[in-house]
Formats: structure tokens, C-alpha cells, sequence
């Protein structure tokens, strides 16, 4: 049993700052990557931000250069630093850890933890 706890989000003004955590607890072993993504009222869910195995990370258009992952291997957390917020970034940001099975790879995700940036 795997489970994801994200933290972290709430209410900021737009050019602010907000630091997202999600602890990874269970059976980790392996984890192939880790991630969030965020789901924006009437928009898809979008791919924020992920981070390999060998800690290459990528990022969507829309956020590189102002998000930043990473990674505390040692307690299963990953962040995701989110500066110079912009109010189109509001969304429910979940976090994903991807693990591998006897067949492939499964991905577990968090509840979500909402952001709101107001103009």
C-alpha cells in the first residue's frame, strides 16, 4: 500500500511564493519518478513538473524557469518550490510517485492540495 499526503498549498498574492510538500509512505521501493501535476477548474489536468530516477526533471512550458522539484530521498518527500505565481497557476496540485510492478509501472497520487493566486 502506497500513500501520498500533499501540503503546503493556500491562498498567495500574485508574485509570491509557495513551497508544495507530499510525503510518500509504504511501499516505495524503486520509485521510477515523482511528480505533480495540477487541475485548473474547466481545464485539463496538466504535467507540471517530474523527476527521474536519476533526478533529470522536467517541466511544462508554462511553469519552467518559475517551479523547481525536488527530491529528499532519504524521507520520501518531494517538493515542488513554486515562485513568481502567476493567478492562471490556481489549481488543485496533486503529486504522483511512479513504482514499478511485475508487469510495469504503476502510478499512485495524492488528494491534492489547492493553490490560489489572486491578481
Amino acid at each position: 500500500q502506497v500513500q501520498l499526503v500533499e501540503s503546503g498549498g493556500g491562498l498567495v498574492q500574485a508574485g509570491g511564493s509557495l513551497r508544495l510538500s507530499c510525503a510518500v509512505a509504504g511501499s516505495t521501493a524503486g520509485i521510477n519518478s515523482m511528480g505533480w501535476d495540477r487541475q485548473a477548474p474547466g481545464k485539463q489536468r496538466e504535467l507540471v513538473a517530474t523527476q527521474s530516477r536519476d533526478n533529470s526533471a522536467d517541466y511544462s512550458d508554462s511553469v519552467k524557469g518559475r517551479f523547481t522539484i525536488s527530491r529528499d530521498n532519504a524521507k520520501n518527500i518531494v517538493y515542488l518550490q513554486m515562485n513568481s505565481l502567476k493567478p492562471e497557476d490556481t489549481a488543485v496540485y496533486y503529486c504522483y510517485v511512479r513504482l514499478p510492478t511485475d508487469w510495469g509501472t504503476r502510478d499512485y497520487w495524492g488528494q491534492g492540495t489547492q493553490v490560489t493566486v489572486s491578481s
